[in-house]
């Protein structure tokens, strides 16, 4: 545990998750429950979970366990760790150097931000053994039945572009980087492009670059897809992989369709990269070997099979050095009955995670301008330091700002600023912003606020005008 990548340590890693793909639920159980008790046993030297877990027995079932949050993991932090040699005011100086993205800290940790969607951002510390198990799930789980499924698997002439928030120690640009600085000949294959730049900028570079497999957000993926048939770029993807948000079905189906390629999608977090990932039957298979989901009410009791959950708790029996237990992640899940087609026994779920919308605006000149979900939450959280917020348009040039209670009261001038700034970068710069400070941010079915809410009425029509390519724009 001493260096942040053991060759031996990855390839038994690798090996146990090969094994256990089709393993029995007799065989997933009794492996949840031999690293359950190895992670009750190193939480016991943390003093939140050593207090927590005082009046219960060794062998006390996981339901007798108290549930935590992001909260309590916040403001107990230093406190829910197993080593020393890791505190908030270090993890905090870490992830503010964008220099150390995908670097270990101490040589040993990686440590990642979350964006703060449920209003309250984390910072999660992850330890060498927990890094071995995500790397092994990353790049063998999605292709029990699907090679082509697999992230990692890598044939001669590939190259695989991330798409998405690549100004913080986010998990997913991370990731990729960790990956870059892990595996040199890898590296010339695989590239990371910035949502937050302008969409012209954004196409030329992958337009120049030609990549032959793509993983990003739900909404980046369908915008893509509409520049793809618009002819504004010409992709050759033989996969298309997303996450982060939910993805529809007939989301998927034009995005599908765009590129012609499979698209895959994936359950994570900052809290466990690589929770569930799809099979070539479309299925979300959690990987129970390495995770336990609780399916819950609003009392955090079991709900049964096959009914939606109020939220998800969420034990994390890979990480030792923070350890996650019963964590409640926020989102709405229901595990689907019955065996999959694919053959894998890991159970199948269907998740209710971010709700947010592209939105559609139009500019000065009466073009449409789509504006990201995943870009308009990075640019507050990242420039204005908000984090409780919801955005919702009010019609074609104008966006509304509700700011949740624990915001700064003057943060407003802030909001408006970066929003401006950024719009006019995309080409909306006829927007305009409206504060409604008497109306708090509004929490959808998802159990989270959506924080950014489209008007139902307003599509982008067949006199929409084609973005023009900006010269010398290709990466």
């Amino acid at each position: 545990m001493s260096h942040e990548f053991d060759p031996w340590r990855s390839m038994t890693t690798a090996a146990d998750v090969v094994a256990m793909s089709h393993a029995t639920p007799e065989r997933l159980a009794a492996a949840q429950a031999r690293r359950l008790t190895a992670l009750l046993a190193a939480a016991r030297r943390a003093p939140l979970h050593a207090a927590r877990l005082a009046a219960l027995p060794d062998d006390a079932p996981l339901a007798d366990l108290p549930a935590m949050d992001k909260a309590l993991l916040m403001a107990r932090f230093d406190d829910a760790l197993t080593e020393g040699d890791v505190d908030l005011a270090s993890a905090r100086a870490f992830v503010r150097d964008p220099a150390r993205v995908g670097w270990p800290m101490n040589g040993r940790y990686a440590v990642w931000e979350s964006s703060g969607s449920s209003g309250n951002p984390g910072l999660f510390v992850h330890d060498p053994a927990a890094l071995a198990v995500y790397d092994a799930l990353e790049a063998l789980r999605p292709g029990w039945t699907d090679p082509r499924a697999s992230w990692m698997g890598v044939a001669p002439g590939a190259r695989m572009a991330f798409v998405g928030a690549i100004d913080g120690h986010f998990a997913s640009f991370a990731s990729v980087q960790r990956l870059r600085r892990l595996n040199p000949w890898m590296a010339p294959m695989l590239r990371s492009f910035s949502i937050l730049q302008p969409l012209p900028d954004l196409l030329a570079q992958l337009d120049a670059w030609q990549p032959t497999r793509l993983a990003t957000y739900p909404t980046a993926a369908a915008l893509l897809a509409s520049c793809q048939r618009q002819g504004l770029m010409r992709l050759r993807l033989s996969q298309l992989m997303t996450g982060g948000e939910t993805l529809g079905a007939a989301q998927r189906e034009a995005i599908a369709s765009a590129f012609g390629c499979p698209v895959r999608n994936s359950y994570g977090a900052s809290e466990f990269l690589t929770i569930a990932a799809e099979c070539a039957h479309e299925a979300l298979h959690v990987n129970a070997d390495w995770v336990i989901l609780e399916a819950v009410d609003a009392g955090l009791q079991p709900v049964p099979e096959g009914e939606l959950s109020h939220t998800t708790l969420l034990t994390n029996l890979a990480n030792h050095v923070q350890p996650l237990l019963r964590y409640d992640l926020g989102d709405r899940v229901r595990f689907v009955p019955g065996r999959c087609a694919c053959g894998s026994r890991l159970p199948v779920i269907e998740v209710e995670g971010r709700q947010d919308d592209a939105l559609h605006l139009r500019g000065a000149r009466g073009q449409w301008v789509t504006l990201l979900p995943m870009a308009l939450s990075t640019v507050l959280e990242d420039e204005a330091g908000v984090f409780d917020f919801q955005l919702c348009q009010h019609d074609a040039r104008t966006l509304v700002l509700r700011l949740g209670a624990g915001e700064q009261a003057d943060c407003w001038a802030r909001c408006s600023e970066v929003l401006r700034r950024y719009a006019m970068q995309q080409g909306a710069d006829a927007l305009r912003l409206r504060h409604d400070p008497d109306t708090p941010p509004q929490r959808g079915r998802s159990g989270k606020v959506q924080r950014v809410v489209a008007h139902a009425g307003i599509k982008p029509g067949s006199a929409e005008r084609p973005l023009r390519r900006r010269r010398g724009a290709a990466g």
